[in-house]
């Protein structure tokens, strides 16, 4: 698993494994990461399903929970394909910058 530190955001990525591999090592690191926004970058990943997507509602849910942000990237699905539970964009840069709005969100207390 490879994980990039951005100030308050961390970039998770793997390469060469099956989305059950990496949500296993992703639960495994997740410790460390509970306390920064966290983008999951899914480009690695040819092939992805709605039901994929939603194994990973329940951690999305909890680190939510905790007033953190948690972005799936991924261009192989429309984020109006999934629940709305879920932040799911299709670049990078859109992760970054729907984080930026989610903080001035919580600090504004919306």
């Amino acid at each position: 698993m490879i994980i990039d530190k951005d100030g308050t955001t961390t970039i998770v990525f793997q390469e060469k494994t099956t989305l059950s591999g990496f949500l296993e090592n992703l639960n495994k690191a997740y410790p460390k990461l509970k306390h920064d926004n966290i983008v999951i970058n899914l480009f690695s990943f040819d092939k992805l399903s709605v039901g994929d997507i939603l194994e990973f509602l329940d951690l999305s849910n909890s680190h939510r929970a905790n007033g953190r942000s948690f972005v799936l990237v991924t261009d192989k699905l429309g984020y109006e394909e999934i629940p709305e539970e879920i932040s799911l964009v299709p670049t990078l840069q859109e992760a970054k910058d729907l984080i930026e709005m989610e903080e001035i969100e919580r600090d504004l207390g919306i």
